[in-house]
């Protein structure tokens, strides 16, 4: 290897540790010390709102939108009635999200995404189709869910496509830790389920592996470790390209057992 690649590797390493760790500062003006000090699982990334996303945020998030701040809720106050509980973390743009509050109309849902232009989507979209079992968080997941989600709470907690962190030495901000894991059982209702869902092989390793390890669990899958995908999962168009270009995705579900 050239010095000169040498060189652009350790640049490039550079500018990813600064993105990642910085997460763009000045969007973090307000947020604690302690929040920072922790490996985050994703980076915020700028990006242009449409006019529709705008209004999304403008029209319908004063009143479908959940902030940190508010601290611990009852879901039954915020849906105004008592009904199965499904959280998901990471809904990116909300396609799957919006159509499995469409369809299963009898759940109640929380999303949870970092990036605006997808809350911004999916408020519209929830608000145009008179949604009312949906409402949505932007902030960090793992703050949300000590600070906000009370335990014993979720009939259900979705992780789809989470960013695997392909690189070795990236592996670390993979979201699904054995920490991680406890607190997901610790939200759950025993007899909850947490479903995850990733197209990088190695990751699905991982999950696997991380879930064997963590107590209070046992897969759902009854041949090997992976289940097909139910349902009541939809199938993505970025999932659907994969399958096309002979991209395999791999469904996990582990159970709350006490």
């Amino acid at each position: 290897m050239s010095d000169s690649t040498d060189a652009q590797n350790l640049n490039q390493d550079a500018v990813e540790a600064t993105e990642t760790e910085n997460n763009l500062p000045e969007q973090e003006q307000n947020v604690p010390e302690e929040h920072k000090r922790r490996i985050r699982s994703f980076v915020l990334r700028t990006g242009r709102m449409t006019a529709g996303q705008q209004r999304g945020m403008d029209e319908f998030w004063p009143k479908w939108g959940l902030t940190l701040d508010q601290g611990m809720i009852n879901p039954v106050e915020v849906f105004e009635r008592e009904a199965p509980l499904v959280l998901e973390i990471g809904f990116g743009m909300g396609d799957s999200l919006l159509e499995q509050a469409k369809t299963m109309s009898d759940h109640n849902f929380i999303g949870i995404e970092v990036h605006t232009p997808g809350v911004g989507r999916l408020m519209a979209e929830a608000g145009d189709a008179g949604l009312t079992n949906l409402r949505a968080y932007e902030d960090d997941a793992i703050e949300i869910l000590k600070q906000c989600i009370p335990d014993g709470s979720l009939d259900l907690l979705q992780l789809f496509f989470p960013d695997p962190w392909h690189k070795k030495r990236h592996h670390k901000r993979r979201i699904v830790q054995a920490e991680f894991a406890q607190l997901v059982r610790q939200k759950l209702k025993v007899g909850g389920r947490f479903h995850m869902a990733t197209d990088w092989e190695n990751y699905a390793e991982h999950m696997v592996e991380v879930m064997k390890q963590a107590d209070g669990y046992e897969n759902t899958a009854t041949d090997g470790d992976y289940v097909p995908r139910p349902d009541s999962r939809p199938v993505t168009k970025f999932e659907k390209r994969g399958e096309r270009l002979g991209h395999g995705v791999w469904d996990i579900i582990y159970r709350r057992t006490h």
